[in-house]
């Protein structure tokens, strides 16, 4: 760990480098989070934090970590992290990421919620020509996480960036119609919205995004669950039950190494990988994180779970490796994102 930025008076952010052999395990797109071990009082956890920083723009990995009422890792980071820690990390995972198709960008965060999406914020301004607008709810002006790097970013592309701030201490708790009036007025056909924030807000956001004509399809949340296990802990050994006349073959692809298996039709697609030793990438094993998303590009599969990919991931192919059951004789998969 570099450095750790008090940020508001719960909130801080982790400025972290990999190892010299791993940075490039540690690659990034803006929107997407690691996976750390946190060493809490009553023994490790696994947590997934958004990265903040911007790969366009700088050198160190950073997340940033709310403290949250009876949040185990988050209040033990707020109080303990500092610097020449050294943090165990799974690579970067995740699909909250802005669509190469999507023109003008709208994005709405409450509280933390903002942590991927200044990542993506920046990356767009340094590397893109869209307009963005940003709405952004918290209890009050103390609790705005990157108020004064906002302002910057606002004062340096004014010309590009809308932030319109909502503060439940001035205009109660945020409605659709109160998130409306913030919005564009007349949003481009195929402006795309991204969302991070409670559940419950999000919910009104999206409320409000759709009274602006923002089409469903383009509006797209980022969800994180609790894990419930240890992601850093060796997986179980997948059961090999299954007879060679109940299983189908495919083809998988993972960092440029192509592998032909035979994938029994009652086990999911991690476990099948895994089970052969093939280092297929993945974090909660629960379908609530997306790191083991891939690319299905050939046959059918059905999910057990899907509390991440959203309309446009899915119809694109894009599946979860611990969620996946075979239904084609063949298919093809892609460890691409």
């Amino acid at each position: 760990m570099v450095e750790v930025i008090t940020e508001t008076p719960d909130a801080v952010s982790l400025v972290l480098t990999a190892a010299h052999d791993a940075r490039e395990q540690f690659a990034y797109q803006a929107g997407q989070f690691l996976t750390l071990r946190i060493p809490a009082h009553s023994g490790a956890v696994s947590r997934c934090y958004s990265l903040s920083s911007s790969p366009a723009a700088d050198e160190h990995l950073k997340v940033t970590v709310k403290r949250t009422a009876g949040g185990l890792a988050s209040n033990w980071l707020c109080d303990h992290a500092e610097a020449g820690m050294t943090l165990e990390s799974l690579t970067p995972a995740g699909a909250f990421t802005v669509r190469p198709a999507d023109s003008e960008l709208v994005f709405v965060a409450a509280g933390s919620g903002i942590t991927p999406v200044i990542s993506m914020i920046r990356a767009e301004l340094l590397q893109s020509g869209r307009r963005v607008t940003l709405v952004y709810a918290n209890r009050d002006r103390e609790s705005v996480i990157f108020d004064a790097e906002l302002a910057e970013l606002l004062a340096a592309h004014a010309d590009r960036l809308t932030v319109a701030h909502w503060l439940e201490s001035e205009s109660s708790l945020p409605t659709p119609a109160g998130l409306r009036s913030l919005l564009p007025s007349t949003p481009a056909a195929d402006t795309a919205a991204y969302l991070c924030g409670p559940a419950a807000f999000m919910d009104v956001a999206a409320a409000a995004l759709h009274d602006a004509g923002v089409a469903c399809e383009h509006v797209h949340r980022e969800v994180f669950v609790s894990l419930t296990t240890d992601a850093f802990a060796a997986p179980e050994p997948a059961t090999r039950s299954a007879a060679a006349s109940d299983a189908v073959t495919a083809t998988v692809e993972i960092d440029g190494d192509t592998h032909e298996i035979s994938w029994p039709k009652s086990e999911v697609l991690l476990d099948t990988l895994l089970s052969r030793g093939i280092d297929a990438p993945y974090a909660c094993r629960e379908g609530n994180c997306g790191a083991c998303a891939y690319t299905l590009r050939e046959g059918q599969v059905s999910m057990r779970i899907n509390d991440t990919l959203d309309d446009y991931e899915l119809g694109i192919g894009v599946r979860l490796a611990c969620q996946s059951i075979p239904e084609s004789d063949h298919l093809t998969a892609v460890f691409d994102r």
